[in-house]
């Protein structure tokens, strides 16, 4: 059985990821550990509320998410497990690969341009790595090209 760990942080965006990642009619069944990375409270909120009513609003959040997923991923034969990240990403996907064995990781989360993601600190493929590799991409380009 494959097992896929995703993390996500926004449904619509974590389906067209998946969608693409892995097209329809798999072939063996696969175990889906999905990690719902909830947003953050801001500070001026976070004096106002406490913390019992910020984990309330964070489970409510993750129902919504993890509904919005669960009828694309629940397939015949595959299994779903869903929680919420806890603590940093890294210590949470090394004790989920030593508890569940080999698993491929895929980070589902929406792309942030001000820099403030929590890295998953797993080798991905160029495609998630976002704009900024890109732009340094093409720099580089540029660079060779106005070097000749």
């Amino acid at each position: 059985m494959d097992t896929i760990i995703v993390y996500i942080d926004d449904a619509a965006y974590a389906l067209q990821v998946l969608q693409s990642a892995f097209p329809a009619g798999g072939g063996s069944p696969t175990r889906w550990i999905v990690i719902g990375c909830a947003p953050r409270v801001t500070h001026r909120v976070s004096k106002w509320v406490t913390h019992s009513a910020r984990e309330s609003w964070r489970g409510k959040w993750a129902e919504k998410a993890f509904a919005q997923l669960m009828p694309t991923l629940q397939k015949e034969g595959d299994i779903v497990l869903t929680q919420l990240a806890q603590t940093a990403l890294t210590p949470q996907t090394d004790a989920l690969i030593k508890h569940y064995g080999a698993a491929r990781v895929v980070d589902a989360r929406r792309p942030r341009f001000d820099g403030g993601m929590q890295t998953v600190a797993v080798a991905r493929d160029q495609e998630s790595r976002g704009i900024l590799s890109y732009a340094i991409a093409l720099a580089s380009a540029g660079l060779l090209a106005a070097s000749d």
